[in-house]
């Protein structure tokens, strides 16, 4: 390895998943001394979340087949941080961006870090479409579920159904069955004549097309394609059961005391946007990404990496990364790795992707038919109804009905409500969900105490 040299440019890195991680790998090896900023309180991101120290369940209970990239990248990260090659801040969330400073929130109150080039690896955070009950206690996100079990091995219900579509479902399904919890359907709205029509797409990445389809087969009659979710039913201690269509069209039924919601990822991009970011719809993944070019150059002094940029999973998240610490090596007239591998391998890593979005699409006809009463934006209780109404009253761009019916004004600022907006927004106007626009993002990033804010750290 390069010694480390005092940085005549500072880095700083945002997120220590595997973006993030092997960003810091590739800098450190040219003798940079990033800076590595992590919400978390230890490295590894969602794909490879790590338990309390304490905690003690051997990493193929934790991660399966992918137990030996979780094991090689904390050894990674920690080795870094025990030779001082990285200065690392966790549990440190980034909340503000201005002029090259990072305002953050530490466990010692607010601090300013100051930066000449930043690698924001933020990833992504869960996908849910809105349906009648799911603002209820007990309904959860897949992510959710799987953060609990991974990090404290705990199934949040007895009798768990979950819902939605795309890899994660049958993962977490699979996860928790593994883990002997009582998950007693998987509902998948996504149909089966879809699926195989990416699979050919999806072929490109053919071991991890088999490792899903053996998960898959774990699941047996658990599992129900081409579903249509109509509504959680629940009481004063949560879902009692969950009303579905199957395939054919037939009503049906199950009872459950949990239900966990998600349809793929949503790119985490609030911090990309405050540090000046242009965005494109996507129209496979039918949602707002970053524009940046192949390596992760988002203009100026700025790189992105992993999900928050394009949504390839862990392995292309890595890859992301390692490209983005070569732009950022080369924009600074140091030598860098010769990229070209690394390129053709996150092509391959897209071309399964997008594949993958065609085969598990965000439900956008279930989307626009919610009943009027249905719950859209869990923190301020708008309903399809008010959303419905602002747009009558303000026009179809969502930032004008936000500001009619406070949609996206709570404390998730969107995350979860945005894109369910934009096609119920879209559904009444006849128009694209693109042409509806996408909210502006702004400061603070995460809610914050106020009293932590004004102490400096």
């Amino acid at each position: 390895m390069v010694a480390v040299r005092p940085n005549a440019v500072r880095v700083v890195i945002v997120g220590a998943g595997p973006a993030g991680i092997r960003a810091a790998q590739t800098l450190v090896a040219a003798g940079v001394k990033p800076v590595v900023i992590d919400e978390g309180a230890r490295a590894g991101g969602q794909s490879y979340r790590r338990p309390p120290p304490a905690f003690k369940r051997r990493a193929e209970a934790l991660y399966g087949s992918e137990a030996s990239k979780a094991v090689d990248l904390h050894a990674v990260f920690d080795g870094m941080v025990a030779s001082g090659t990285i200065d690392y801040l966790p549990a440190t969330s980034v909340l503000s961006h201005a002029e090259n400073v990072l305002h953050a929130l530490t466990p010692a109150g607010r601090r300013e870090i100051g930066y000449d080039r930043l690698i924001i690896a933020t990833g992504a955070t869960d996908r849910v479409a809105p349906v009648p009950g799911w603002q209820a206690p007990g309904v959860y996100s897949l992510g959710a579920a799987q953060i609990a079990l991974k990090a404290q091995g705990v199934a949040l219900g007895r009798s768990i159904v979950l819902a939605g579509s795309g890899p994660l479902l049958t993962l977490v399904a699979y996860q928790l069955l593994e883990a002997g919890a009582g998950v007693v359907a998987v509902l998948d709205t996504s149909g089966l004549r879809n699926q195989l029509a990416g699979l050919f797409g999806m072929l490109s990445r053919p071991r991890l097309v088999l490792r899903g389809l053996a998960m898959r087969a774990r699941l047996g009659k658990l599992y129900h394609a081409g579903v249509t979710i109509t509504g959680i039913d629940t009481d004063s201690t949560g879902p009692v059961a969950i009303r579905w269509c199957d395939a054919g069209g037939k009503a049906r039924e199950t009872a459950c005391d949990m239900v966990a919601l998600g349809w793929h990822l949503r790119a985490e991009t609030q911090l990309a946007a405050l540090a000046g970011c242009r965005f494109d719809y996507d129209a496979d993944w039918l949602q707002w990404l970053p524009r940046a070019d192949r390596m992760g150059r988002a203009g100026g002094n700025l790189y992105l990496a992993g999900d928050g940029l394009r949504i390839l999973g862990a392995d292309g998240a890595e890859i992301a990364g390692r490209l983005a610490a070569c732009a950022c090596l080369s924009d600074m007239d140091l030598p860098a790795p010769d990229s070209a591998g690394d390129l053709r391998r996150l092509a391959r890593c897209e071309r399964f992707a997008r594949a993958m979005a065609r085969a598990f699409p965000w439900p956008a006809q279930m989307v626009r038919q919610l009943p009027d009463e249905t719950v859209v934006c869990r923190c301020e209780g708008v309903t399809a109804a008010g959303l419905r109404e602002g747009a009558a009253l303000g026009g179809t761009e969502v930032n004008r009905v936000k500001s009619l019916a406070r949609v996206g004004m709570g404390r998730c600022q969107g995350r979860f409500c945005q894109l369910a907006a934009a096609e119920i927004i879209a559904a009444d106007a006849a128009i694209d969900p693109a042409e509806a626009g996408r909210l502006r993002d702004q400061a603070p990033v995460r809610p914050l105490p106020i009293g932590a804010w004004i102490r400096d750290a």
